[in-house]
């Protein structure tokens, strides 16, 4: 029956609802093929060429799906294929990053001179270093020269190696002095010999990075001395919060904190001497003595010869001699003075002091806190009640915070407490319209497309299709006028009635146009006996 309908098309209808079933099939298919379109997401971006070429060529072989954006400056694969991607470029070494490293010595050529051996090991460093210092997350590409003189046998002729650094940041990145001072003592470690004041680092302005560290003083606060501030400042309000919130609740305690913080470097040497309290203690350096004796001394005496040298013979008799005179065999002894000197020297008591001052010493603090002096509390039957503070209270917290900040009088500290009533309006926070929310940018994303697919499927059906097999299912109409005429004058119908032949004709129509509609006519007569 269709084949029949479709028969009696003309060839304008039957091209329309040709080109309106292909269409609407085209249709589907694309929107089966965007719905399998991947979603692409960035692989890598500002690669080198080498690096570019060898990554396509590994992309082609693993059969994974790439694209370029951002003008060729970023690669971009399938989003489920990215980490798998990543892994496998990995294991293959890349991207190198555009720096040739220690691989440059595994292929080296048979006969190669010294020369061009030490010149491939400097680039080799050089890119190896170059890498290290990439690896920084500020830090968006890096270039290292490395200056190494020659050998010398010669003292006076010796030179050291030095080192520049070029470095190209991230958008909107900098580099603090200590990140700076890392650069710098990372090259100078991996060359020997290589002192920290011979690395130059610049950034892809021109601006010198390490001017600060060439002279032996940096002059003014870096960045870790102003971080340690901070965390002395803040561990300070910290403890002053913590040890008043056990004891009025939470929000009912505010606490800042201002360090003054001594960051010279001192030393002191102290050199005292003190008296010798117990000389019987007292360590002997020295001591000397001396004796001297004036006068003619042990003198000899008695008659000159052979018996002089003899010995005296045992006295049988007392012999009482002359009072002046001499007794024979004895020696004279003649000592007008006799003198004695005796010298001893002492250790002396002496002490010596060598101090070296910590740096980051706290020279003075200045605390202020503010309390809530009319808190909320919940009462016996559950209510909330404001409760005043008392001037015992104010007092107990006023000590508290003392000993918390360890006041020193004689340091100069300085203590405010102030007891006030907060604000517990609480803060607005704006929050972001629904339409600029990504969720629901997102979704809106998806239901234009789908929207969109919706449509334009919609204007094939019934801009295209529908036209097209609208003759198939449309069922002739008769006029109420031309009926009514057929019921009021039945005497028409016959062969010699005036509307015979327009009757006859209106058949004749009807049958060409519609001949099953007659043939189902003639068919119910046939059955109906009519």
């Amino acid at each position: 029956m269709a084949a029949n309908q479709f028969g009696q098309l003309n060839i304008q209808q039957k091209m329309g609802l040709v080109v309106g079933v292909a269409a609407l099939f085209a249709l589907i298919a694309g929107v089966w093929m965007w719905g399998q379109t991947p979603d692409y997401r960035l692989l890598y971006s500002n690669l080198s060429d080498r690096d570019g070429g060898a990554i396509i060529e590994s992309l082609q072989q693993l059969n994974i799906p790439y694209k370029f954006a951002e003008g060729g400056g970023a690669l971009m694969v399938a989003s489920d294929k990215v980490h798998e991607a990543r892994l496998k470029l990995a294991s293959q070494g890349l991207p190198k990053g555009g720096n040739v490293g220690f691989e440059l010595m595994e292929n080296q050529k048979f006969g190669i001179t010294q020369f061009a051996e030490q010149v491939n090991y400097q680039r080799a460093l050089e890119g190896e270093l170059a890498r290290s210092v990439e690896s920084i997350g500020a830090v968006a590409a890096a270039r290292v020269h490395l200056a190494i003189p020659k050998p010398s046998v010669f003292v006076k002729e010796q030179q050291k190696p030095s080192a520049s650094v070029v470095l190209s940041l991230q958008g909107g990145r900098l580099l603090d002095s200590a990140q700076v001072s890392a650069i710098i003592h990372l090259i100078s470690s991996s060359v020997p010999e290589m002192s920290a004041k011979n690395v130059t680092v610049v950034d892809q302005n021109g601006t010198l990075l390490s001017s600060s560290h060439d002279g032996p003083v940096n002059e003014g606060l870096d960045a870790s001395q102003l971080k340690y501030v901070q965390q002395i400042e803040q561990s300070y309000g910290r403890r002053i919060e913590a040890l008043l919130s056990s004891m009025l609740g939470a929000n009912n305690v505010r606490a800042q904190v201002s360090a003054d913080i001594d960051f010279s470097r001192t030393e002191q040497t102290s050199e005292t001497y003190k008296p010798n309290q117990n000389p019987n203690e007292s360590s002997i350096r020295s001591q000397q003595s001396t004796e001297v004796l004036n006068g003619s001394g042990l003198n000899a005496s008695g008659v000159p010869g052979a018996l002089s040298n003899q010995p005296p013979v045992p006295a049988t008799a007392p012999i009482v001699a002359a009072a002046g005179a001499p007794r024979a065999g004895a020696v004279g002894a003649n000592v007008s003075n006799l003198q004695k000197e005796s010298t001893v020297n002492y250790e002396v008591d002496r002490t010596i002091r060598h101090t070296v001052l910590p740096v980051g010493a706290i020279k003075r603090l200045s605390v202020a806190v503010v309390v809530n002096g009319n808190r909320k509390v919940t009462d016996a039957k559950g209510k909330s009640v404001s409760k005043i503070l008392s001037d015992a209270e104010k007092e107990q917290i006023n000590n508290l915070v003392r000993d918390a900040m360890g006041f020193d009088q004689n340091r100069g500290d300085s203590l405010n407490v102030q007891f006030a009533a907060f604000d517990e309006a609480k803060e607005v926070v704006e929050e972001l319209p629904i339409w600029k929310q990504p969720e629901v940018i997102e979704l809106l994303k998806d239901l234009l497309k789908y929207a969109l697919i919706a449509a334009v499927i919609l204007f094939v059906v019934f801009r295209v299709i529908k036209p097209a097999l609208h003759p198939l299912f449309v069922v002739p109409e008769f006029k109420a006028d031309e009926m009514s005429a057929e019921e009021d004058e039945p005497e028409d119908f016959s062969p010699k009635g005036p509307g015979y032949e327009t009757n006859l004709q209106t058949a004749r129509d009807i049958a060409k146009h519609e001949p099953k509609i007659v043939a189902s006519v003639v068919k119910e007569w046939v059955n109906g006996n009519g």
